[in-house]
């Protein structure tokens, strides 16, 4: 049996809890044996490099220097890590070490909700089997990001909010390697709601697997 890590935490709007139940559940209906953490002191942990996927829900937050140095070496070491939105993309915003691994940081959601659309453009790569663009509500995140990254999915800003920002592609979904580990990262997934979504979820389900081997 596989094991896997969650440790959700950090600002309450993200709904950390209510993601981390949701992911449990997928997880465990994959086979997982999951544990479930709602400190950073889990990542310190020296049994998490044991483990075949870490999963943080935990924006905005600060993590001690011991933490941030077992979590990385866990995945340089092959073990896999994957998460959402803000929960890692905006986690420990002076943490570099961990921002080098996940590829890359939140900076802004010009317009907060909108409307917008995701556009597939890997549509041979697994994670997106069987997934064409769709349009999506939920804040439009701007990144700065890895060029390293392995892109799955876009979307284009249309500057109503930033005009000048008009036409940038983002990156939404993106695979990469971190020394001997996988890390998978998707931007979608505000709130727990959005698990409702058929692409949402089935694209962070999807990438958890292939970063957990």
């Amino acid at each position: 049996m596989r094991d896997a890590l969650i440790v959700w935490g950090g600002w309450a709007g993200h709904e950390p809890e209510q993601g981390a139940a949701v992911v449990k559940e997928m997880l465990e209906g994959e086979g997982f044996r999951v544990r479930v953490e709602t400190e950073t002191a889990a990542f310190a942990d020296p049994a998490i490099r044991d483990y075949s996927l870490i999963v943080p829900i935990y924006t905005m937050a600060t993590i001690e220097k011991g933490e941030v140095e077992n979590l990385t070496a866990a995945v340089r070491g092959g073990v896999g890590i994957a998460g959402w939105h803000g929960g890692m993309g905006d986690a420990f915003r002076t943490a570099t070490e961990y921002q080098f691994m996940v590829g890359g940081q939140w900076v802004s959601h010009p317009g907060n909700i909108i409307d917008y659309t995701v556009d597939v453009i890997r549509p041979d790569d697994p994670v997106m089997e069987g997934i064409a663009s769709f349009p999506y509500r939920s804040e439009q995140y701007y990144m700065h990001v890895d060029p390293a990254n392995e892109v799955l999915a876009t979307t284009t800003f249309t500057g109503a909010h930033a005009p000048w920002i008009d036409g940038v592609v983002m990156p939404v979904v993106w695979k990469k390697r971190y020394g001997e580990g996988r890390v998978f990262y998707s931007s979608l997934g505000h709130v727990a709601s959005e698990f409702q979504v058929p692409q949402m979820k089935t694209i962070l389900l999807r990438g958890m697997l292939w970063a957990a081997r």
